[in-house]
């Protein structure tokens, strides 16, 4: 038993509900907002550290013993990505102090921001996955008011999409815990996992599996992401900084989760359509980030080949696979983050999102483009960056397994998120400074506590790739009970 388990959600779930009775005294909210930020990263530290010594950490809701009652779990896996999400987390809110706007945070902005950490925090530790739909849920409902908020042209024509897509993978989750309970009596994961063991994962449970892999790529933009690029462009970038960095994780992690514990048994079925989704989601994303001029929708690209290299990592089913899945995670979390962050910098010091209206900024902003720079770095896994480790592990966990043809895929796409990061690079700082005015919506934006943000989640993203010796024994801990289930359920289920 470890109550420190259910803090990271407890904390910002008080906040949430605190800061409905300080409306409009905004400085308020931002204080109580960025001490609570700091204290679940210290929750979340604290957690890593207990897992590293002691190993999978449990506590069970109640006093109920699994697999009749709640449990929370944080195996190393579930404790790397709250700590990644803490630290983005607390870094976005110092980003939104200076760009959201007072009218936003006076219409309870700090609320749903805290409600959507969440339902975040909740699905990387809860055990039963009746109770990662109820967590995706809470996600989910906070994410549609953020979206809204402000009322845009934008966000009104893609907030619809945006919550009819959801709407229909929730409803299409319910289906399938239903019949998962129906085929096999229980909805706790491990206990899960031993009885698909028992029954022998085919027939209708390979459906079932199926159709949560069609549920949570439609949440993580795996494949299905036609809604993605659109509705990530819509709210302001403090939003997007968090969709990016979070949402699209979530589903991942979902999938890795429920593909390594629950559906393990029959990978030539599901590792190969997650292998097929992986390919062209890289392919596609890759496509998209390449061709498009205006930065939103770059950086949108961005964000699906990173959920297709995960999901390469996953559909390899090695050791080294399964250890590159949680290097790379924590790197796309950490760096997603930060490619927002300086994308609505670039934004508001430009005046424009389109890459014709731009140039000459390294004059006025030269810290804002190296910092672009190395971002670009990063994300094509330039060494001694951060993303350079989860890359060379999956990379290798492909060509272990044979997947030659993906593996070059994975490198190709990585040649394409230099070629889009450093277009933007490459034209909005280096080139020609237009004589046009900047529009007024985006000239009045400030850098505020951006810079503090962003200067956050840059020394975290070098201090991943620059000690990832060091990250390397907790990560490799984590692949370890990704690559054998028995741990996991043997700490939830233990007597």
């Amino acid at each position: 038993m470890n109550n420190l388990l259910v803090l990271p959600v407890l904390l910002p779930m008080a906040i949430a509900v605190l800061l409905m009775f300080f409306r409009t005294k905004t400085q308020l909210q931002r204080v109580i907002g960025l001490l609570g930020g700091i204290a679940n990263v210290g929750i979340a530290s604290i957690i890593v550290l207990r897992v590293r010594e002691h190993g999978i950490q449990t506590l069970q809701l109640g006093g109920w013993a699994p697999p009749y009652g709640i449990v929370f779990v944080a195996d190393m896996f579930a404790a790397l990505l709250v700590l990644a999400a803490s630290i983005t987390g607390l870094a976005v809110l110092i980003y939104s102090f200076s760009t959201i706007g007072q009218k936003r945070e006076e219409h309870y902005y700090y609320t749903f921001f805290h409600f959507l950490l969440v339902g975040v925090y909740g699905s990387f530790l809860t055990g039963d996955i009746f109770n990662l739909f109820v967590f995706f849920e809470v996600m989910l409902i906070s994410s549609y008011a953020l979206i809204t908020l402000g009322g845009s042209k934008k966000q009104m024509r893609e907030a619809p999409k945006y919550l009819l897509i959801n709407i229909l993978s929730s409803t299409l989750f319910v289906a399938a815990v239903a019949y998962l309970y129906a085929a096999v009596g229980t909805l706790n994961m491990a206990h899960l996992s031993q009885r698909i063991a028992e029954a022998g994962q085919g027939g209708v449970l390979n459906v079932i599996a199926v159709l949560f892999l069609i549920v949570f790529s439609l949440k993580a933009g795996l494949f299905l992401f036609f809604w993605l690029p659109g509705s990530y462009a819509a709210p302001p970038f403090a939003v997007r900084a968090l969709f990016g960095a979070l949402l699209t994780k979530v589903g991942l992690y979902a999938i890795v989760r429920t593909f390594t514990l629950i559906f393990p048994y029959d990978s030539s079925l599901t590792h190969t359509w997650i292998a097929g989704m992986a390919a062209a989601t890289m392919i596609l994303g890759g496509i998209g980030a390449a061709a498009y001029r205006d930065i939103p929708r770059i950086l949108n690209y961005n964000v699906l080949i990173g959920v297709g290299f995960v999901a390469f990592g996953l559909s390899t089913g090695t050791r080294d696979g399964m250890e590159g899945v949680v290097f790379y995670m924590l790197h796309d979390i950490l760096s997603k983050g930060l490619m927002f962050v300086l994308g609505g910098m670039l934004i508001a010091a430009a005046g424009t999102d389109r890459l014709d209206g731009m140039g000459g900024l390294i004059r006025r902003r030269p810290g804002l483009g190296w910092m672009f720079f190395i971002l670009a770095l990063a994300l094509t896994g330039i060494p001694p960056l951060s993303g350079f480790a989860g890359k060379v592990l999956i990379v290798r966990g492909g060509l272990e397994d044979g997947m030659l043809t993906l593996s070059l895929v994975a490198l190709a796409s990585s040649l394409l998120t230099l070629y889009s990061i450093i277009k933007i690079f490459r034209e909005a700082f280096w080139g020609v400074e237009p004589q046009t005015e900047p529009e007024a919506e985006m000239s009045k934006a400030r850098p505020g506590l951006a810079n503090v943000s962003a200067v956050v989640l840059l020394l975290f993203v070098i201090g991943l790739g620059v000690g990832a010796n060091g990250v390397y024994g907790p990560v490799s801990q984590a692949g370890e009970t990704l690559a054998d289930p028995s741990l996991y359920i043997e700490a939830v289920l233990k007597e």
